[in-house]
């Protein structure tokens, strides 16, 4: 039996894998303010009532997902990819700009709008920057090593999107309306880095198939369903405490002013921590690296099981762990579908690869979407069950049990997925 990874490897330039990722950087930027401070933003700024407010979040929430297939079905059929990212990258900046500065009135119908352009933009760019990655790489080690590049910018974007706001300004507005304007160059930039000095591509022919047949197609892969089994299992295990960790902070740890900072070692932890699951992945297989760090994370959890008031330094080392193995968690199952979708590349008569892997990526941004969405709706009513009512540390008990438990029994399900099929999902012979 031999890996994938066992044959000769011919590296590229580190500063085109950087070229490539850069781009990472501000789509990652994009996404943290809309799922974190557009709803505080509006309610607050704009006034808007939180029933309105939450109808029209959820309604383009789950269009954007809903389009994502279909994104990726289209940029297959594209005779070039980077062509998509261009047209995708203007609807996204003017989505920010307009997003992240409500007016005083009309704002319902602001929203609406600006989140439609927005989530077109980010997700055109998302699924065909994805799947030109994919493309790119000549074989298994350097398509991990690509995406690693792209999620590590991703993770750094994070970063700054978290902190920029409360940088720049005193206030969430008044930030919020500062980081908008600096967006848009930071995309133009960082986006002309990519799109001129990341490697070509391998030669490829649109897809002929019809949309239907091809997203069918990829449904239809084996080894497709259980890599997504995976995905999702382990996806809820790390939406839940993303939902609940300010709760916990608050609440368990009666820490609230440390939260910041929380995330902040939390993202970093796993930029610094991803280069080292690359060179685990190159040695022992990316399967067993992804359940090594899956396990990493399982401990970690469980020791939060057992912190309470003050413990601000034991939870600095559950971010720092956990947060050590979300570089395994971002890259190793991108790049295993980065493998998975060039594999099933058909060959064509008069020469190159029939392309798919728009359609691989463009399911799996919709499933890892709908993964946050069902850890809100499986986590907040599990809460109000246990009796919790946010700031009341008396009913914080049924908290950190759903915040520490619950993930750990997803985390470990995926993980005796992951290493049952750890043969077929590595695509080993």
């Amino acid at each position: 039996m031999s890996s994938p990874d066992s044959a000769p490897v011919v590296d590229l330039p580190r500063w085109q894998l950087l070229a490539y990722g850069a781009l990472g950087l501000p789509l990652a930027m994009a996404a943290l303010p809309v799922y974190v401070h557009v709803p505080r933003l509006y309610a607050e700024a704009a006034g808007m009532s939180l029933g309105v407010l939450g109808a029209l979040l959820l309604g383009a929430r789950l269009l954007d997902a809903g389009i994502d297939p279909l994104l990726g079905a289209w940029s297959d059929r594209a005779a070039n990819r980077q062509r998509l990212i261009v047209l995708a990258l203007p609807c996204l900046a003017l989505g920010m700009l307009a997003l992240l500065q409500p007016p005083a009135s009309g704002a319902g119908w602001w929203l609406l709008a600006s989140l439609l352009l927005t989530y077109f933009g980010f997700s055109l760019a998302s699924v065909a920057y994805q799947a030109w990655g994919a493309e790119l790489g000549r074989d298994a080690g350097e398509r991990t090593r690509l995406t690693a590049s792209r999620e590590g910018f991703g993770l750094l974007g994070v970063v700054l999107a978290a902190a920029l706001p409360g940088l720049i300004a005193s206030d969430l507005a008044g930030g919020l309306a500062a980081l908008a304007q600096l967006f848009p160059l930071l995309l133009l930039a960082l986006a002309a880095c990519t799109l001129s000095f990341s490697p070509p591509s391998a030669a490829r022919l649109p897809a002929s198939s019809s949309v239907v047949g091809d997203l069918r197609g990829v449904a239809a892969d084996g080894r497709f369903r259980r890599l997504l089994a995976v995905f999702v299992v382990n996806g809820i295990a790390a939406a839940l405490p993303a939902t609940l960790v300010l709760f916990y902070v608050a609440d368990v740890l009666n820490a609230e002013a440390w939260s910041g900072a929380f995330l902040a070692l939390y993202f970093v932890s796993g930029v610094v921590f991803l280069p080292l699951w690359v060179i685990a992945a190159r040695r022992f297989g990316r399967v067993r690296t992804w359940v090594a760090a899956m396990l990493l994370a399982v401990v970690s959890f469980a020791w939060a099981w057992g912190l309470g008031a003050g413990d601000v330094w034991p939870f600095a080392a559950v971010c720092l762990l956990s947060g050590a193995a979300l570089g395994a968690d971002l890259t190793l199952p991108a790049a295993l579908l980065a493998d998975l979708s060039e594999q099933r590349g058909d060959a064509a008569p008069a020469g190159g690869r029939v392309a798919h892997a728009g359609a691989y990526f463009g399911w799996w941004n919709l499933v890892a979407k709908l993964n946050l969405a069902l850890a809100a709706g499986l986590s907040l009513p599990l809460l109000d069950v246990v009796g919790y009512q946010p700031g009341v540390a008396a009913t914080s008990s049924g908290l950190a049990a759903i915040y520490c438990l619950l993930p750990l029994l997803f985390k470990t399900l995926a993980a005796l997925l992951a290493w049952r099929w750890r043969t077929t999902l590595e695509g080993w012979s």
